[in-house]
């Protein structure tokens, strides 16, 4: 966990996104938050491609610097579990900045309800495809990004919802 949490560093921009929005929606510029959106979305978009990319392609060896290289068991889980999840970075990087928008127009519990959304998902997910023999374990890794999209596809309905009715981007 902590490989794939170093990983989606860079697209955790959900604190900065939200100071962006905050000010421009204070300042009722919304303009200025649809073109930082699209901004914002471009470069989360870009970063989960590359880190996503090089964490696939990295995987043994950074399995192997954490835990040594005579673990072949551990460091072949491992992989599979960083390799599925960074093959999903975007899911994790959409939820930040959904997060972050809508802390800054001032509807935190919405965030609140995505997370719970996610991990609600998650947990639900892992039980039951973990438990399927074809599975197993890679049941768990496949639920945390089923989780993630989940949760973005419960927050872009929220937020278009709220662009129309309040024309916001």
């Amino acid at each position: 966990m902590k490989i794939d949490t170093i990983a989606y560093m860079p697209v955790q921009t959900g604190n900065a996104f939200s100071t962006f929005v905050a000010q421009n929606y204070g300042a009722e510029k919304r303009d200025r938050i649809r073109t930082g959106t699209h901004w914002a979305v471009f470069w989360v978009v870009l970063f989960c491609l590359v880190i996503g990319g090089l964490v696939c392609l990295l995987a043994p060896r950074l399995m192997a610097a954490f835990v040594g290289g005579d673990a072949a068991e551990v460091i072949a889980i491992g992989t599979g579990y960083l390799r599925i999840e960074a093959a999903f970075y975007l899911g994790i990087g959409i939820l930040f900045l959904l997060y972050g928008y809508f802390r800054a127009v001032n509807r935190p519990a919405v965030s609140v309800v995505l997370t719970i959304c996610s991990l609600g998902t998650r947990v639900l997910l892992a039980y039951t495809l973990s438990a399927l023999p074809a599975l197993g374990v890679n049941g768990i890794w496949i639920a945390i990004p089923i989780g993630w999209f989940l949760a973005d596809a419960t927050g872009i309905l929220l937020w278009r919802r709220e662009g129309k009715s309040a024309k916001t981007p």
